[in-house]
């Protein structure tokens, strides 16, 4: 297959994993290949596609067995979309999550922001998936936006029985930060550290952040990073998993560890919190 690779990104000095992409998204739809081999290029050696609701879980299960070598994938229910968890989603999940190329449970969680599920909807499908999570001894893949607090008293009163999970796309404060970090959790940062005028805020704490809980992905096709000169990409309304070093080195300006260190650490913790180099056994 031809693929036109952009030749201004910037490539990783040793392999990274993306642990955030919606590459089920509908603008993906005609070029995966083309868009995991310029991932590939630049060094992402593995990606996680997130799921976000039944139909969502169940595409991104089927991408990442097509593309083993390089896809995994989340089964879970966005806190937008609580309102349609039904008495039958757990088992649904369930039998997505089956699936061993599936290693998370998420993207789940609060939002408290746009309410497009009340907060009863999102409380009630947040706990039934954690105890998936539980039950199936999956970590947990979280969202959060505007209800730091609440998510957190959730998974201050579960947190002996799950695993371990990600605050996926962190942009809150240096405290709620640490508040996750307290219960041992992993942090998850995005292209958002790019943009000068909102993640500004990220620069005065992510080199507080422990090596050892750190985290990154690009959220494709969302929150293309804001850098000079901007990346050429097939379209300009779409971030792609190959713009990861950018989220990479922008970390790096702002901490006392190298691009190099900050890489093989963020790709260890990845490995190891989504067991990529142990394969499950389904019974």
């Amino acid at each position: 297959m031809a693929m036109t690779l952009p030749g201004d990104l910037p490539h990783s000095p040793s392999p990274i994993i993306d642990i955030g992409t919606n590459l089920t998204h509908s603008s993906f739809s005609n070029d995966y290949e083309a868009v995991i081999k310029r991932a590939a290029s630049v060094g992402v050696s593995r990606i996680l596609v997130t799921g976000t609701n039944i139909v969502e879980s169940q595409h991104a299960a089927q991408l990442a067995t097509e593309y083993p070598t390089i896809l995994n994938s989340t089964a879970g229910i966005h806190p937008h979309h609580a309102k349609d968890f039904q008495h039958d989603s757990s088992a649904k999940l369930k039998k997505i999550a089956a699936s061993t190329q599936v290693k998370a449970i998420g993207e789940c969680g609060l939002d408290f922001n746009r309410m497009f599920s009340s907060k009863k909807e999102q409380l009630r499908a947040f706990e039934q998936q954690i105890e998936l999570a539980i039950e199936l001894q999956l970590p947990l893949f979280l969202h959060e936006r505007d209800a730091h607090n609440t998510q957190r008293e959730v998974l201050t009163s579960y947190r002996d029985q799950f695993l371990n999970a990600v605050v996926h796309c962190f942009t809150g404060e240096k405290h709620e930060a640490f508040h996750y970090l307290d219960l041992d959790l992993y942090i998850g940062i995005t292209g958002w550290i790019c943009d000068e005028r909102r993640g500004a805020h990220l620069h005065e704490f992510v080199g507080d952040i422990p090596l050892n809980r750190l985290l990154i992905e690009t959220d494709a096709p969302y929150l293309t990073p804001k850098v000079k000169p901007k990346p050429k990409l097939k379209s300009t309304r779409r971030n792609e998993p190959c713009t990861l070093p950018y989220v990479l080195t922008e970390i790096a300006k702002h901490s006392e560890y190298t691009v190099e260190a900050i890489a093989h650490a963020t790709t260890d913790n990845a490995t190891r919190l989504f067991r990529l180099d142990n394969p499950r056994k389904i019974s």
